[in-house]
């Protein structure tokens, strides 16, 4: 088997590559903090954030602070050992071609 089929393509896009660097690192992060750290829009981040929901990659959790809606992802157990299996792959590859 190449190491190319162990590349995950729910992870081929910067964005959600992104995404789910901060959750692995931060128990979790609201929209704003995404927002901020990756410098997207709302519209980009929110689709990006569905297709890591749409694969149970990411848990999203929707809640009020006050009067105001906030919206708070965290990774998954499958999305932290897929995200992970994912980084392994991309490192064997780079070893390879050293």
């Amino acid at each position: 088997m190449s190491l190319i089929n162990n590349i995950n393509k729910a992870f081929d896009h910067r964005i959600r590559l992104g995404i789910m660097s901060i959750l692995m690192v931060n128990e979790y992060a609201d929209f704003n903090m995404l927002k901020e750290l990756l410098e997207v829009t709302d519209g980009n981040l929110a689709s990006h954030t569905k297709a890591l929901e749409k694969v149970d990659y990411i848990i999203i959790e929707k809640q009020f602070i006050g009067r105001k809606p906030n919206t708070r992802y965290s990774a998954s157990k499958s999305g932290r050992l897929a995200f992970k299996k994912h980084i392994e792959a991309l490192e064997q590859i780079i070893k390879k071609s050293e």
